[in-house]
């Protein structure tokens, strides 16, 4: 079995630099839009049986176009929703910067308890458990492999692929989920196996905002670090508005 883990498009969060969280409203810009539609025509001819995505509206905005072009009905799951940032949740990511709690969330995701909300942990769990048992589900229903999407956000993937490789999620700060790339993960009986990673296509845009920067042991040791993944999945200070957060 085979899924797609299809992060959403660029969200109106994302340009004004915002931890969206669960808010409601948050949309695709007219970008995030045409992102929704290039990932259509890049999964278009695939034989997709299913579609499952968080209810949110930029993860529903973002898989329209592929089902229309697939003829199938997507599905949601609350089990890969966004992860609940509590009282982080609409806070400019400039602001978080500022808190204690970044450098956990940063060095010790396992650790990490947004105020208010979720752990890092508990987002794993639910979102690995999420993605096996609908595989688990899609394998009796067909009785065969079967290829299928599941859309949901930057640290739910980030989870999920970190179980697939079999590191501890203290380290899943390091792997990038950039909007609308695409990760697959082939579960097997014995182990599961990541085929693709931050997969964008041709689009390498996003290298072209990466700007030199001193090395950490020049760094002030107590600037915040913005050269990384910020919650949400999406690349820090160093990263063009479009690839902001969640």
């Amino acid at each position: 079995m085979t899924v797609i883990l299809l992060r959403h498009g660029v969200s109106t969060s994302n340009t004004a630099r915002t931890l969206a969280g669960r808010s409601a409203g948050v949309d695709l810009t007219e970008h995030g839009a045409d992102q929704a539609r290039a990932v259509a025509e890049r999964l278009g001819g695939l034989p997709i049986q299913h579609i499952v995505h968080s209810p949110l509206l930029r993860c529903q905005r973002t898989v329209g176009p592929l089902a229309d072009k697939l003829g199938l009905e997507p599905e949601y799951d609350d089990q890969l929703i966004e992860v609940d940032y509590g009282e982080w949740t609409g806070r400019p990511i400039a602001e978080l910067l500022t808190e204690p709690l970044w450098k956990v969330v940063q060095r010790h995701a396992s650790g990490a308890v947004f105020p208010g909300g979720e752990g890092l942990a508990q987002v794993q769990h639910r979102a690995v458990a999420a993605i096996r048992e609908h595989d688990r589900v899609f394998a009796e229903r067909h009785g065969q492999d079967v290829l299928w999407v599941a859309c949901t956000h930057g640290d739910v993937i980030k989870s999920v692929l970190a179980d697939a490789l079999g590191i501890h999620l203290d380290g899943f700060q390091r792997i990038v989920v950039e909007p609308a790339s695409i990760s697959v993960v082939r579960y097997t009986p014995h182990a599961p196996y990541v085929w693709r990673l931050n997969d964008t296509g041709s689009d390498l845009s996003t290298l072209e905002a990466i700007r030199p920067r001193p090395r950490d042991s020049d760094a002030e040791p107590d600037r915040p670090d913005t050269s990384g993944p910020v919650p949400g999945g999406e690349l820090g200070g160093t990263a063009s508005a479009d690839n902001g957060n969640a």
